[in-house]
C-alpha cells in the first residue's frame, strides 16, 4: 500500500470511529429518577422506570439516583421480574465516576467493568462494587443505605 492510500484509509477510519462508537453504545438514555429519604433508606416509586409515549408503555432497565448520602449516583437497575440491585457508581479502582449501558458497569478512567450487580468482569480492578440491599414495598423500591 502507497502512503497516500494509507493516510486516506487512516483518515477515514478516524472520522468514522465516532459514529460507530455513538452506534456500538446503548440506546437507552440516562435518566435519574426522583426519590425520598426516610430512615436509612432510599425510596424510589415503581413508575420511575416506566416510559410513557402514545398511549403505549415500555420499561427503562435502569435508573440513576443521587443522595446527599453519598458522593456518587446509585444505579438501580431491574434483574428480574420484581428483582432491583442497586450499585454505587464509583469505580474500586481509582474512584472514577462509572458509565452504564449494554448491560455492564464501565470506567471511563482505566478500563474496569463491572456486571450489573456489581461484580468485578474486567480490571483493573479487583473489588465489587459498593452495592445496597433492596426491596419492594406499595409500589416503592427501598434501598437499604446503612
Amino acid at each position: 500500500m502507497d502512503r497516500k492510500k494509507f493516510l486516506k484509509t487512516c483518515g477515514m477510519g478516524l472520522i468514522g470511529l465516532p459514529f460507530a462508537s455513538a452506534l456500538l453504545t446503548s440506546c437507552e438514555s440516562i435518566y435519574y429518577a426522583t426519590s425520598s429519604i426516610k430512615n436509612n433508606s432510599l425510596i424510589v416509586p415503581l413508575s420511575e422506570f416506566e416510559i410513557v409515549k402514545k398511549n403505549t408503555t415500555t420499561y427503562r432497565t435502569f435508573v440513576l439516583v443521587k443522595t446527599s448520602r453519598e458522593d456518587f449516583p446509585i444505579c438501580l437497575y431491574k434483574t428480574g421480574d420484581h428483582e432491583y440491585t442497586a450499585s454505587l457508581m464509583k469505580c474500586t479502582h481509582r474512584g472514577c465516576e462509572l458509565n452504564v449501558g449494554g448491560g455492564i458497569y464501565s470506567c471511563p478512567c482505566h478500563g474496569s467493568e463491572f456486571d450489573t450487580k456489581g461484580g468485578v468482569l474486567e480490571g483493573p480492578a479487583d473489588q465489587d462494587l459498593k452495592t445496597f440491599k433492596t426491596s419492594i414495598q406499595n409500589e416503592n423500591i427501598y434501598i437499604e443505605l446503612s
